[in-house]
């Protein structure tokens, strides 16, 4: 009986790790019986002060992760919009052709996260925010970008443009 408890109980931790953060969570909706549910979830970005971003992913049910026998998983699919919604101040951020990450969330417990990156695209003055999955192996094409023109924006650059 001890063993089932400890099974229980380590099940429960490892399954909340491939999930949600929890932290800027605007919404949960149910897309069928077994419970699983599209997150809708908010975050800003920390380099980029007046630019939010709202990512939406899947999150499997327990029913779900036992019908098909993947505990520890929940599928790479994200989309994700972004805009300004208050005054725009820009610290060091990377402006390379690799941007810099600005978001992790697990979506396995060990092999699968979902990822935001930010890259600037100075010669528009753009930025672009990539959800993609990062996977060890196997790289998933499955991604959604959405771009925050700046053109016409009150910006304030706390490092030179």
């Amino acid at each position: 009986m001890k063993n089932f408890a400890l099974l229980t109980v380590l099940s429960a931790f490892l399954l909340s790790a491939c999930g949600g953060s929890g932290q800027g969570e605007i919404a949960e909706i149910n897309n069928d019986w077994t419970g699983n549910e599209i997150k809708i979830e908010s975050f800003e970005d920390e380099k980029v002060q007046g630019v939010t971003c709202h990512m939406a992913h899947f999150d499997r049910s327990v029913i779900d992760r036992m019908r098909k026998g993947d505990w520890f998983e929940n599928p790479s699919n994200g989309s994700i919009s972004c805009g300004i919604t208050g005054p725009v101040t820009i610290g060091n951020i990377a402006r390379g052709k690799g941007g810099e990450t600005v978001f992790k969330q697990r979506q396995s417990v060990v092999f699968k996260k979902l990822a935001v990156r930010r890259v600037y695209d100075s010669e528009n003055d753009t930025i672009i925010y990539l959800v993609y999955s990062k996977q060890v192996i196997d790289g998933s094409a499955k991604m959604s970008i959405a771009t925050v023109p700046l053109h016409g924006a009150e910006v304030t650059w706390t490092q030179s443009q």
